[in-house]
């Protein structure tokens, strides 16, 4: 997402009486993991308290997927409190270790949520939570496929200790916890940041009114855990599919977490890629390895890692100043930006410069909600009795918030790529859905209320600047109409995948049975070939 600046509504009482983070994002069998915590004063950033203020706490972990399960607990730990530097959301917190243990052999690979349950003065407990990975072994897959969580992205967006990369920031940390929300979250089938209600909702006032309801992080709702992937485990574990696991970075460090997987996807909203990670999916891709993208606004920014993983670098308020010898395709910009010539549609298909948003702000603002269907015969239908022009996924609006797609013209009435903008050859366009950039001026403003440019100009001018360097209608023209695109395309044996949206999973947890038989199909051709 290019997009909105939410104004802060988390008050520093909102915070946790305990917080905590893990040392790394993911782990095997028989790494240590440090969970470093903090007692924190509801007060302002940085306040000290005079004296012992120490709690003990209980700390349980838990692996979450179709079921949850406990797998292990520690009560009566206790944890001093520590100071929140400045540019804390940058340069992290360096909490000292209060906890560390051993992954055992017999976890098994999932996402495992880490509770912190600390009393509070009411003779109850208030909680907090962390969450990590833990890989299949080495060399030693469990399952065909691999779902790599949108860490990036998340990191990008937790406003956790000073502003994200919307705010002003043009650098990230790891090194912190994650902002109420972001792990453990209400409702979130129900309470999305896209509108997936029967009335549109332009204005996110539903959106707006959760948030201040359950005190979370305004920011939630594009990012983390429970908001897409969370989803999608549960109904892929529930059916039969059995996922090993990996984060961002571990595409980028770990480039053999790929190996021995037949499909690798990418779920919901998975933002910020660095060009180790392209790399990795690009061979993956290039061995003959499948990839399924039920995401959207997929692979848009070009991040990089500093400070041994520490630290996530986006400049998207300026110009990348870069350093001495970086070269000019390594800059922090979108993939789509000619200096770094390496568009995401090479590996994605689609890019979200040639879609946007859907039914969110003045973005397709009373869009369907579903793709309209053009290819019925293609093998991603088998079974559904989907026909031409029959619009799937629109009860459960499974096309909102972020959207990408392809330049796009029409042949015999169908919708083929033009390829200008690095679309693949023979990438197959099977479904479509409006969707429109953000555009601000003189006259008008796309974005819903609230909610401001991360620039000056809108969104939809700043993409045209950056593509044709032309903010003008003469750019703005080309790109004004924009689609979700779902579709496919092969090459060198490997199959690629997209539902070109963010919200495909709401489909699989609403149990649209078109939407589900069609994951299955993906799951089956490309995950079991």
């Amino acid at each position: 997402m290019a997009g909105p600046i939410y104004s802060s509504r988390m008050g520093a009482g909102d915070r946790e009486l305990v917080e905590g983070y893990t040392d790394q994002r993911s782990y095997e069998a028989d790494d240590r993991v440090a969970l470093h915590l903090s007692v924190t004063r509801p007060g302002f950033l940085g306040d000290v308290v005079p004296g012992d203020v120490g709690l003990d706490v209980d700390v349980r972990i838990r692996r979450v997927g179709a079921e949850t399960q406990a797998v292990w607990d520690r009560s009566g730990l206790r944890v001093e409190p520590h100071d929140i530097p400045e540019r804390a959301s940058a340069l992290g917190v360096h909490w000292p270790v209060a906890l560390e243990m051993m992954v055992p052999d017999q976890w098994t690979p999932g996402w495992y949520e880490v509770e912190i349950a600390a009393p509070d003065d009411d003779g109850g407990c208030r909680l907090a939570h962390a969450g990590f990975v833990v890989r299949a072994p080495t060399g030693r897959a469990t399952s065909q496929a691999l779902l790599v969580l949108s860490t990036n992205t998340w990191n990008a967006y937790n406003d956790w200790g000073g502003p994200n990369l919307y705010t002003g920031e043009s650098q990230v940390s790891f090194a912190r916890p994650w902002a109420r929300g972001y792990v453990h979250r209400r409702d979130a089938f129900v309470h999305r940041n896209a509108n997936a209600t029967p009335v549109p909702d332009p204005g996110t006032e539903r959106w707006t009114r959760y948030i201040l309801d359950q005190r979370v992080s305004p920011w939630s709702g594009c990012a983390g855990w429970p908001s897409w992937e969370a989803m999608f485990v549960a109904w892929a574990e529930s059916n039969g599919y059995p996922l090993d696991y990996a984060v961002n970075l571990d595409l980028a460090e770990r480039p053999e977490v790929v190996e021995g997987h037949r499909l690798v996807l990418s779920v919901g909203h998975d933002e910020y890629w660095s060009w180790e990670m392209r790399d990795t999916v690009e061979g993956h891709i290039d061995r003959g390895g499948n990839v399924a993208f039920f995401s959207g606004n997929t692979a848009f920014w070009q991040v990089r890692s500093e400070d041994d993983g520490r630290t996530m670098v986006c400049h998207k308020l300026s110009d990348d100043p870069m350093t001495d010898g970086v070269p000019d395709e390594r800059r922090t910009s979108i993939w789509s930006d000619p200096r770094i010539g390496r568009p995401e549609t090479a590996m994605t298909g689609v890019t979200f410069t040639r879609g946007g948003y859907a039914r969110i702000g003045q973005g397709v603002p009373r869009g369907a909600g579903g793709y309209t269907v053009w290819r019925p015969d293609h093998w991603l239908f088998d079974g559904t009795d989907l026909r031409y022009g029959d619009v799937l996924g629109v009860e459960h609006t499974v096309v909102g918030y972020e959207c990408d797609g392809c330049a796009l013209s029409l042949r015999d009435g169908l919708p083929v790529p033009t390829h200008e903008d690095g679309c693949p050859d023979g990438f197959e366009i099977l479904a479509t859905a409006p969707a429109h950039l953000w555009s601000k001026g003189a006259d008008h403003d796309e974005y819903p209320p609230g909610l401001t440019p991360l620039r000056d100009i809108g969104e939809l001018q700043e993409t045209a600047a950056i593509l044709f360097g032309d903010p003008s209608p003469a750019g703005t023209d080309r790109i004004t109409n924009g689609h979700a695109v779902l579709g496919t395309y092969e090459r060198d044996g490997g199959i690629v995948f997209t539902t070109g949206c963010t919200d495909w999973t709401f489909g699989l947890a609403g149990g649209d049975p078109a939407v589900q038989l069609i994951t299955a199909n993906v799951l089956d051709r490309l995950g079991r070939r």
